[in-house]
């Protein structure tokens, strides 16, 4: 390749990078000034002190445009619901008498006010905070954050692009706030919007903006008619302003389809596009819809979601026949880089070889670099990074890590009737009923308990060599002992052994597979404060020994009730994993299927009558175009089918999903033929109740009743109320009573609290529907 003249100005630039720092010194701030251990200052100085150090790390990689705005002390969402006014009446007072304490208040709820309700950001793990919007609504500009920000950044010395979420996603991602009409269009509200993004560009483009960056990856999902005329209005409007910098439209996550010949004649300076694999099909639509001429094209050929190296040649070929069809590319990942960890630097305990396949944050920046390198100067200039790359991708791909016949061999035996339970679920359920023995309206919490500071300092001094193995047990057992004598005091009818010996619902499991590696230092933002470690699925999957029967069965021994064995589902497993992009999904998904059967299978020899697998990541795996999903839905299902199908009737299959919209997948749910499965609601209202009521789902189901991911603690009354609602749509013979999601993250006084509550609500509810009958 030689260089060109298009090329000649191509730059390298990121939509947004990681925001906790090396060593999570954002989290650590954040949850000290929760605590009242630091104030506003200190907090303001971390974040300050963090932000710049990302742009330097960006601009010493070669990144020669940095963003700005997509630093949040939360949630970019959240921060793009302060800067257009978009604040709740609940949180008002609060916002105006504290803006901090009330943007945490509105994330986290009080126990005054309920906070904004929490799903997953389109198909990641990532969480926002939704939009509350209503006919009412009254926008109003407030880019501080903003603002102040990109000036941060060029009194630095760097060229910044201020990022924003755009005026469409931002409609199309808000929910109708409490009392407004559920058919309620938040769309309809563009008009009344973008008056105020106006005013925000014109405010930025004062600051000495020379771009900004408005995200609308809503527009790659399936898109009515109405909704691109929407799009279409909206950049032909923000196009038309005269006081206002240059605008770049991106897009990423999957290919643009129906959206992108609207806002390639959109009246903007320029547009960012996925080109990785999953959104390939932009190349040939860009081509097909005559370029981009006279336009700025940002190319997302570094992907930003998983962690393996570029393939150099690929995407230097890719972008050599994008030269041809826009006036400028520039080179970028395919998203923000917020969701991959750091610095792979930080690994010394992976193999230094395998490390090298790996690319995190800081190393797809470089990436990035060398690809606008060689881009504008020729692969000449280029030459040894793309021998080291080759080199790197050929010893992956032909490492022993990677395959295991054996593996493969029994992945390619698997019939339909492994799949299957043995019996259909009205002849199950009554085989667990009478085995269980339990109440109408069984109460039962989702799995983990609090990880208590003794907990903690355990694993501490275990790792530091303090205390051996046996010491470190020994606190396992504590912690066991004081989670069932808790549960049976409180009156819960299925208890959990509260998983003190785990660290991450995936991690702990990928550490005892085969064709896992996990890393130390690989955090990934999930929400606010909460960051998990997903491990690298790198070869093929395999059990060599039980993983959860040990502390399972020693929790059953403890006490008369149930015991739930607790395990993570072959799909979600997937999801909260780097997955290896060298073989489909659904080959790595049976695999890890039939890993986990084995487990299922110790668990109930060993006397487990329930067993629960989590599979909160079905929906947001989910594709966000309609015509992928059923592909998809097929081999997610039947993963989890395979991984419960070999257990006899009366053992009760449980699964739990949180934290996204079920509507669409009420048949997949269905599909899984689970017994009993519990989700989020607590948030949503009982939505899911009501769509599974309208699918017509004839198992049982535990709606969320308490919300696990704020720290108030809701009364038994509203419990009830909540539990009230549920019954309107489920029958209570198939009604279960639990929390939304695990109590990992909760401390011990709230989570006593909540499920004395829970448990009371469920007494109550039990007896005005079956009261004891009196004496005669």
């Amino acid at each position: 390749m030689t260089r060109t003249s298009a090329a000649a100005a191509t730059q390298a630039t990121v939509y947004g990078y990681p925001r906790q720092g090396r060593h999570r010194e954002l989290k650590k701030a954040i949850e000290g000034y929760w605590k009242g251990r630091t104030d506003a200052t200190a907090l303001t100085a971390t974040a300050t002190a963090l932000r710049r150090a990302h742009w330097h790390e960006l601009a010493d990689a070669g990144i020669t445009e940095v963003p700005t705005g997509d630093f949040s002390l939360y949630d970019h969402v959240l921060d793009a619901t302060v800067m257009v006014g978009a604040i709740p009446a609940r949180h008002r007072t609060a916002v105006d008498a504290d803006a901090l304490d009330g943007y945490f208040a509105m994330a986290r709820g009080t126990q005054e006010m309920a906070p904004l309700e929490m799903t997953k950001w389109f198909d990641t793990n990532y969480h926002y905070l939704v939009p509350e919007l209503g006919p009412d609504t009254v926008f109003s500009a407030d880019p501080g954050k903003q603002v102040g920000e990109l000036r941060e950044a060029l009194a630095l010395g760097l060229a910044a692009r201020p990022v924003l979420v755009g005026p469409v996603t931002f409609l199309l991602l808000a929910k109708p706030a409490p009392g407004v009409a559920a058919d309620f269009e938040p769309l309809t509200l563009l008009d009344r919007l973008l008056p105020v993004y106006a005013e925000v560009l014109a405010d930025l483009r004062a600051a000495g903006a020379e771009w900004v960056q408005l995200d609308e990856p809503a527009l790659v999902q399936d898109r009515t008619p109405a909704e691109l005329n929407a799009a279409a209005r909206a950049y032909r409007d923000l196009g038309a302003l005269t006081d206002r910098p240059k605008l770049l439209v991106a897009s990423y996550f999957d290919h643009l389809g129906e959206a992108l010949p609207v806002l390639a004649k959109a009246p903007v300076e320029g547009l960012a596009l996925d080109f990785t694999e999953a959104a390939a099909a932009n190349l040939d639509a860009l081509a097909a819809a005559g370029g981009l001429p006279g336009k700025r094209l940002v190319a997302g050929v570094v992907n930003g979601r998983n962690i393996w190296i570029n393939d150099f040649s690929r995407s230097l070929s890719t972008l050599a026949t994008l030269l041809g069809l826009a006036d400028r590319v520039d080179v970028a990942a395919s998203c923000s880089l917020l969701h991959v960890p750091l610095d792979t630097g930080l690994e010394r305990d992976i193999e230094p070889q395998v490390r090298r396949w790996l690319a995190f944050a800081r190393q797809k920046t470089s990436e990035i670099a060398t690809l606008a390198k060689g881009l504008a100067q020729g692969t000449d200039a280029i030459a040894a990074e793309l021998a080291a790359n080759r080199a790197d991708l050929a010893s992956r791909e032909h490492s022993p890590i990677t395959r295991d016949p054996a593996v493969r061999d029994r992945a390619a035996a698997v019939t339909a009737t492994d799949t299957r339970r043995s019996q259909p679920y009205a002849r199950r359920t009554s085989a667990q009923r009478a085995h269980l023995g339990l109440p109408l309206l069984p109460t039962t919490t989702i799995g983990s308990f609090p990880q208590t500071d003794e907990l903690r300092a355990a694993r501490a001094d275990l790792r530091a060599g303090r205390i051996d193995t046996a010491g470190y047990e020994d606190r396992i057992k504590t912690e066991i002992q004081e989670v069932i004598s808790f549960q049976e005091k409180t009156g819960l009818d299925v208890l959990v052994h509260g998983e003190p010996e785990r660290n991450d619902m995936v991690q702990y499991f990928a550490e005892q597979l085969t064709g896992y590696l996990a890393t130390q230092h690989g955090w990934v933002q999930s929400y606010g404060t909460r960051y998990v470690r997903p491990p690298v699925l790198a070869g093929d999957i395999s059990r060599p020994r039980p993983m959860t029967v040990r502390w399972t069965t020693y929790a059953q021994s403890l006490t008369t009730r149930p015991v739930k064995g607790m395990l993570t589902g072959p799909v979600t497993m997937l999801a909260w994993s780097f997955v290896r992009d060298d073989q489909p999904l659904a080959d790595t998904a049976r695999q890890v299927a039939l890993a986990l059967r084995d487990e299922v299978t110790d668990l109930e020899a060993a006397g487990t009558s329930v067993i629960q697998v989590d599979e909160p990541a079905l929906r947001e795996t989910l594709p966000l175009r309609t015509a992928d999903r059923p592909g998809y839905l097929d081999w997610a299902t039947e993963a989890f089918r395979l991984t419960t199908a070999g257990v006899r009737p009366d053992t009760q299959i449980h699964t739990h999903m949180c934290y996204a919209e079920f509507g669409d997948i009420v048949q997949a749910i269905d599909d899984l033929d689970a017994d009993v499965i519990s989700l989020e609601a607590a948030r949503s209202h009982m939505q899911v109740a009501r769509e599974l009521a309208a699918h017509g789902y004839p198992r049982e189901a535990g709606p969320g009743v308490y919300d696990i991911h704020s720290p108030r603690v809701p009364g038994a009354q509203e419990a009830a109320d909540l539990l009230r609602t549920g019954l309107r749509a489920i029958p209570a013979e198939r009604l279960w009573v639990n929390p939304d999601c695990g109590l990992k993250t909760r401390a011990w006084p709230e989570t006593r609290a909540s499920l004395e509550h829970l448990v009371s609500a469920a007494r109550t509810v039990r007896a005005e529907i079956a009261p004891e009958p009196g004496p005669k």
